[in-house]
């Protein structure tokens, strides 16, 4: 049994897991996404140690205390899914290199009275994923990808080890669309699944270690320093991410009150702007 305290001995195991360390040894060189300013190095430096940041406010804009478990979760301001759609965007970036028909939040097949197995199945119309590509693992075939950052600070996750949070967070989105995307779209699905902190589940750990080979193949370049590099570049931004949600605005502080933009047709018809020069 770990001699750490629950909290201390939580930071400790989020950062020994591989790729939440490389900010540490990387120069900070701004054009390849390797650059921290000093109040987020310090609080990354918070974070991996168990420490809480300074100078947090003591209340939420949605109106619970503000604490860094809170912060990671909180919805309001839309930081969760700023974190979620840098990683999906990083991900379909580097499918371009690799794959044809790479496309970001595909929707797909309507399904026609197709059954499946699992209860918890996705069966809405128009339901999406984050990424698609043909050819990543077989030629002709698509594969699908969808993004989950979980926080292991929360209380559901303090109880069960890391691995299981993993675990349990693949499950879940594979008990949602595998079924579905192997008898309707004929595909294979993997769920990417990170930790706030840095960390990647297994299958995540796979899928980026076939990138990184493939970029290796095409570039020429070293597998070991190719997958380096890219664990290095998911890793920084979810490291910002944590600081954006730390320290970003949840709450807008301009209060637009008189409505510029709800009246430009009526502006345009009264000041009778189709007269007038666009230029």
């Amino acid at each position: 049994m770990p001699t750490l305290s629950p909290s201390l001995y939580t930071s400790v195991v989020l950062s020994s897991e591989k790729g939440s360390s490389g900010w540490l040894t990387a120069l900070p060189i701004l054009d390849h996404g390797f650059c921290l300013h000093k109040g987020a190095f310090r609080d990354s430096l918070c974070l991996r140690y168990g420490w809480r940041p300074p100078l947090l406010p003591s209340s939420c804009v949605c109106g619970k205390q503000f604490s860094v478990e809170h912060a990671f979760s909180c919805p309001c301001g839309g930081l969760p899914t700023i974190r979620h759609n840098e990683l999906r965007d990083i991900t379909a970036g580097l499918l371009t290199e690799l794959c044809h028909g790479v496309e970001v939040e595909p929707s797909l097949q309507p399904l026609s009275g197709e059954s499946f197995r699992l209860r918890s199945a996705n069966t809405e119309d128009g339901a999406r994923l984050d990424v698609v590509a043909n050819g990543f693992w077989e030629r002709g075939q698509n594969a699908y990808f969808d993004v989950k950052v979980f926080n292991p600070f929360a209380p559901t996750h303090c109880s069960i080890s890391l691995s299981q949070c993993y675990r349990r967070a693949e499950l879940e989105k594979k008990r949602k669309y595998e079924e579905r995307i192997r008898e309707v779209e004929h595909g294979s699905f993997s769920p990417l699944i990170f930790s706030c902190t840095g960390g990647m589940g297994p299958l995540a750990t796979v899928v980026y270690k076939r990138i990184a080979t493939l970029l290796a193949e095409k570039h020429g370049q070293s597998y070991s320093k190719t997958l380096y590099w890219l664990r290095c570049r998911l890793g920084f931004s979810l490291l910002r991410s944590a600081v954006q949600c730390l320290r970003g605005s949840r709450s807008s502080y301009h209060r637009c009150g008189s409505g510029e933009t709800a009246v430009i047709d009526l502006a345009y018809a009264e000041g009778r702007l189709d007269s007038a020069s666009p230029d």
